[in-house]
């Protein structure tokens, strides 16, 4: 009953057989292997376009670095206020852009309306100098909140960010549950609709630690595998990365994964809706299921040995706060995990509640 996060889950069995294959014989380093070349041309295909693409251990890695590509140090990124950019990665953008400046915004269940980010660029008018100057979007696909934005929204997002000369930056930690979720092209909810630059992630989802920057424009790639390696991320034994990037991309092994981890959290959010006491205030339209929970249930479910995170509610309207003797927590089921994990969570659950 493992639902702190996707990160607690190891790596799939191909992509371990993957590793496996990989690490016998020797191969040049820093990228320069048949298996780096693979999972380029494999991104490239994936996405229906000629991209540039480069290879990091981390998610972190993979945002700081692509919103330096795409932001001087005295510029502006935008984003939501809970965003992981912005909460989760200790200053890394900071850092690595040399000091621009993140542009929190505020949206209901994690999503940053066309209208606010329309209000934000006219706050930073171009040329201001006594202000930081607008760079970039980032957008989360699926949000913190577990919720997705439709591809209408990427569009018109897109869109009001490139007319004000502003990049777009995707933060797709959990790229490939969204996906899975709408049923459309990883083109279509990517360059199609805008992005400039993908954090492609898969690490969440069924690599060791491997995840993918990618540039839809090259020209914007121009010196990132500089940065890459003056950050310390362009490992010695880059084919370890290709060899997890290709496995998880053969045959649509990705999306397959992430299907089980979006049903498995469906499975998780109709037990808990089913459940008289339980209250969701965020559909379920990824692998993250939010939910508030009478406090005794939380002290029994810990008790078996469940585990989840307590979430802050400053995403929850008035009325949705829990009270005194609730506790707003986030599930997050993965590719590896059960349906009888699920449904024993639920059952301890239940009983607990009747217990009460």
């Amino acid at each position: 009953m493992d639902f702190a996060s996707d990160n607690t889950s190891g790596a799939s069995g191909p992509v371990m057989a993957a590793l496996m294959a990989a690490n016998k014989g020797a191969a040049m380093p820093y990228g320069s292997d048949p298996w780096t070349a693979g999972a380029e041309k494999a991104v490239q295909e994936l996405f229906e376009r000629d991209c540039s693409v480069f290879l990091v251990p981390s998610g972190t890695a993979a945002n700081a670095l692509a919103l330096a590509a795409l932001t001087p140090p005295h510029g502006a990124i935008f984003c939501h206020e809970d965003a992981h950019i912005a909460n989760d990665e200790c200053g890394a953008p900071e850092f690595f852009t040399a000091g621009a400046k993140l542009v929190g915004l505020p949206g209901a269940r994690g999503k940053i309306s066309l209208s606010t980010l329309q209000g934000a660029l006219a706050r930073f008018p171009r040329g201001l100098v006594k202000q930081v100057q607008p760079s970039a979007l980032s957008l989360t696909q699926a949000t913190e909140c577990g919720t997705l934005y439709a591809l209408e929204e990427l569009d018109a997002l897109c869109a009001a960010a490139h007319g004000a000369g502003v990049k777009v930056h995707m933060d797709g930690a959990r790229f490939a549950n969204a996906v899975a979720r709408l049923g459309c092209s990883p083109a279509r909810m990517s360059w199609q609709a805008g992005v400039d630059v993908l954090s492609f992630g898969a690490t969440k989802n069924g690599t060791l630690c491997c995840e993918a920057v990618i540039f839809f424009d090259p020209a914007l790639a121009q010196d990132f595998a500089f940065r890459r390696k003056r950050g310390g991320h362009t490992l010695s034994k880059g084919r370890l990365l290709g060899a997890q990037m290709s496995a998880y991309l053969q045959s649509g092994h990705w999306l397959d994964l992430a299907r089980h981890a979006n049903a498995m959290a469906d499975r998780l959010r109709q037990g808990l809706g089913e459940t008289p006491g339980v209250r969701l205030p965020w559909p379920c339209e990824a692998n993250e299921v939010f939910a508030i929970l009478p406090r005794a249930a939380d002290v029994a479910l810990k008790a078996e040995g469940a585990r989840y995170y307590h979430w802050g509610a400053r995403g929850l309207a008035g009325d949705e706060a829990p009270g005194t003797e609730e506790v707003f927590v986030r599930l997050i089921p993965s590719f590896a995990t059960a349906p009888g994990e699920v449904d024993h969570f639920i059952e301890i659950l239940r009983h607990a509640l009747k217990k009460a």
